[in-house]
């Protein structure tokens, strides 16, 4: 089946509320015009409200038709109580969040975050109406040891094992080999594909018709000039983007070409 893409920029750290403003404002102008693939960004969550005000009104049509859309880089597994500095799903979905990553490594790696709570934070968020973007991947030690693939199941299979693979219906895996984030490295097209071909099959095995529509993207120091390549693999549907979102130019190739790819 036809899997439309998504590209979907995560700012982590970085930005204040006139980088916000700027930044989307040049996105509407760099993306305006452009079909065939989803877009998301992903501000630090103090921003949302200002991203949400910025893409209102946009006057290209651009929001209109919905094609930048609001995610967040987390969320809590509790919707509300006693749990200080915590945000709920509920709170992002009122400031217009829809997509919400989680898993990402550097949660895992700083946070300590566990298969078994990113779990929880995956049905959190698809009981909310959100669409989780559930990053997985490998360290470079694991892949130099020929682990990719156990990894990778063990990560999906906290969710399958908690929640059925149903729950993939409608949700995002972003395939980020934790080497190749933010080092300048990248895997090649190929070894990307080999990855995504193994994550689609390792849900086929629990149902041919959820790995179909899975979303899986791929993450680690994609930029523009190595997009177009990777997006000419038939298992990757779009990218999770780093330092390259916070580049409207940049991020816009990225968007351009997974449309261009798919179409």
């Amino acid at each position: 089946m036809a899997r439309r893409p998504l590209v979907m920029g995560n700012w982590k750290l970085n930005g204040d509320k006139a980088f916000t403003k700027t930044l989307i404002a040049d996105l509407k102008a760099e993306l305006h015009g452009v079909e065939g693939c989803d877009v998301a960004i992903a501000p630090p969550v103090m921003y949302l409200a200002h991203a949400e005000a910025s893409l209102a009104g946009c006057g290209c049509g651009c929001s209109d038709k919905g094609l930048i859309a609001l995610g967040s880089q987390n969320v809590d597994v509790n919707v509300k109580g006693a749990f200080t500095g915590d945000i709920s799903p509920e709170m992002l979905k009122e400031f217009g969040a829809k997509y919400i990553i989680i898993g990402h490594s550097e949660r895992r790696t700083y946070h300590k975050e566990s298969d078994e709570f990113i779990a929880q934070k995956f049905k959190v968020l698809k009981d909310a109406g959100l669409v989780p973007v559930l990053c997985i991947g490998e360290s470079e030690a694991e892949n130099e040891a020929g682990k990719t693939e156990e990894v990778c199941a063990r990560q999906i299979d906290a969710v399958i094992n908690a929640h059925g693979v149903e729950a993939f219906n409608g949700a995002v895996i972003a395939y980020e080999p934790i080497w190749a984030i933010g080092t300048g490295k990248s895997a090649t097209p190929a070894q990307a594909q080999a990855v995504h071909k193994f994550i689609r099959g390792h849900i086929a095995a629990k149902s041919q018709a959820v790995a179909d529509q899975v979303i899986i993207q791929y993450g680690g120091s994609v930029n523009d000039a190595n997009a177009a390549e990777l997006f000419t693999q038939p298992d990757i549907d779009g990218a999770l983007v780093g330092g390259a979102s916070l580049k409207a130019p940049a991020f816009a190739v990225i968007v351009k070409a997974a449309a261009a790819a798919k179409a």
